[in-house]
């Protein structure tokens, strides 16, 4: 998402993003873990030959107008943390993709909703696919047979619920990515709490934003399958590197009608290093933008691993496969 969330100076320290550091209580932060909660410096280190670009930047240098490339997949997961669904076209409004992250599996127990952001104990979630039927969703498991609450809850070892509306202050935990890296999905390491979409209208279960965008260009620099990432929109773009970079604080069109956005680089968790379905474990897709693409999404922010960028919708519409998608200003 999975999609990180920006900071609000000043706001308390343990509402971290759930691809970013903690929301900043000026230059200290705090970590919830086994031991309870801790202080710690906010981290600013970064890797040789790191781009630490604040979110604007980047020039385009792209007249009004220009092309900047076209729509090759869209992809909705219409339960959080779950494998979701390719679909041909979608109706897009404030809240997203039509279906998009309308429901969610709350954690029955500590009544926070359930996420492999936190892998030791939700790893397990992206065994499972999400999909939209006759206005509904099945789920089925990794053998490709449907399963209910129940089901889920024994494989899973935690009971769970699946809910369409989100609750009020819901919110989910982060395991801290560095950790998770250094010491395995399975180890018991530092989680960080926030609460869901600050920057989404009212309804779905989204992170910050209600649309990912991530481009071709993007996932040939970091080496990685889209899946890993979980966009909405997957743009077939020509040049190198992390173009999307370049796009935010812009306006783009897509299709006839629809009008987007771009207010922000899209930290990157733990996520897109899990198993994915059928896709094996992969440290790189995390590692690779930690050392070559690291940004201050907002201003208050440490630089962090990017892939990616979250939109709003400024005017809502359709959107096909093999749109274009073009830059208004």
């Amino acid at each position: 998402m999975d999609r990180g969330q920006p900071p609000r100076p000043g706001a308390g320290a343990v509402d971290r993003p759930p691809h970013g550091p903690a929301r900043p209580a000026l230059r200290g932060a705090a970590r919830v873990g086994g031991g309870g909660v801790t202080a710690h410096g906010t981290a600013h280190g970064t890797a040789h030959g790191t781009d630490h670009g604040t979110a604007h930047d980047t020039a385009l240098g792209a007249a009004v107008g220009t092309v900047l490339g076209t729509v090759e997949r869209l992809r909705r997961h219409p339960v959080k943390s779950l494998l979701g669904e390719d679909v041909r076209e979608s109706a897009v409004d404030g809240r997203g993709l039509a279906g998009d992250r309308a429901r969610a599996l709350l954690d029955v127990t500590t009544g926070r909703i359930a996420s492999a952001k936190h892998p030791r104990l939700w790893a397990a979630l992206l065994g499972y696919t999400a999909a939209t039927v006759d206005g509904g969703v099945t789920i089925t498991g990794p053998d490709g047979r449907a399963v209910d609450e129940a089901e889920l809850s024994e494989a899973l070892g935690r009971k769970v619920a699946l809910i369409a509306e989100r609750p009020p202050g819901a919110s989910l935990e982060r395991s801290v990515p560095e950790e998770v890296l250094a010491h395995g999905i399975d180890e018991e390491v530092d989680f960080t709490v926030t609460e869901l979409g600050r920057a989404a209208p009212d309804g779905g279960f989204f992170d910050f934003a209600p649309l990912h965008l991530i481009t071709t260009s993007t996932l040939h620099a970091t080496a990685a399958e889209a899946e890993r990432y979980r966009p909405n929109l997957v743009i077939h773009t020509d040049g190198e590197g992390y173009v999307e970079n370049a796009w935010v604080g812009h306006d783009l069109a897509i299709g006839p009608t629809l009008r987007l956005r771009i207010v922000a680089p899209s930290p990157r968790c733990a996520v897109p290093t899990l198993r994915h379905g059928p896709l094996p474990r992969h440290p790189d897709a995390l590692r690779t933008p930690a050392a070559r693409n690291r940004r201050i999404p907002l201003p208050g922010m440490p630089a962090l691993p990017c892939a990616g960028v979250y939109a709003t919708v400024l005017t809502p519409g359709r959107i096909t496969l093999g749109d274009e998608v073009t830059l208004l200003n």
